[in-house]
């Protein structure tokens, strides 16, 4: 089974996947990862290149023609449910699982903001305001998602245990 967890960012989607992933004895994609590996570019370097479009074209594209394992934890990047068919395509494809977490905690995990483009130049007051702005707009695509679990405190244990519980895989 294909396990696509999403989120916004500093939910913890990379941490989690790689602690899933280590306890189901499957591999671990980081699509934000494997899209630096391949393009030769950090993520800001791209957006700096490329705009937001021409990012989200790519990462469109690493989503749906990655030669995914039959069983793996894929870590997506924040607003990938959120463009073109993406969040319908990962339904379709396996089980997706938004890691929900509230603004405030979001931003008490954010300090290193200078890879992530769309924060790095708010301060802790911008970037709440922006977070809830964002999150409004997100929602609708991240509750689309098969499975939803509060974030906050979460471990890989209790994510298996609860996609378990949902999934009887």
């Amino acid at each position: 089974m294909k396990i696509f967890l999403i989120g916004y960012m500093g939910c913890g989607k990379s941490t989690k996947a790689k602690q899933l992933a280590h306890r189901l004895e499957c591999p671990v994609i980081d699509l934000d990862a494997e899209i630096v590996a391949k393009s030769g570019k950090t993520i800001a370097e791209y957006f700096a290149a490329f705009g937001e479009s021409g990012f989200r074209d790519y990462e469109r594209e690493m989503l749906k023609t990655f030669n995914y394992p039959d069983n793996c934890v894929v870590a997506t990047g924040g607003g990938l449910p959120c463009f073109f068919d993406n969040m319908e395509w990962m339904n379709a494809h396996g089980e997706t699982v938004y890691l929900q977490m509230e603004p405030s905690a979001l931003v008490s995990r954010l300090h290193n903001r200078q890879n992530r483009p769309l924060i790095k130049d708010l301060d802790d007051e911008q970037l709440l305001a922006f977070i809830k702005v964002k999150l409004k707009e997100r929602e609708p695509f991240y509750t689309k998602a098969k499975i939803i679990v509060d974030a906050f405190d979460l471990d890989g244990e209790k994510l298996e245990n609860e996609i378990r519980r949902k999934t009887e895989m």
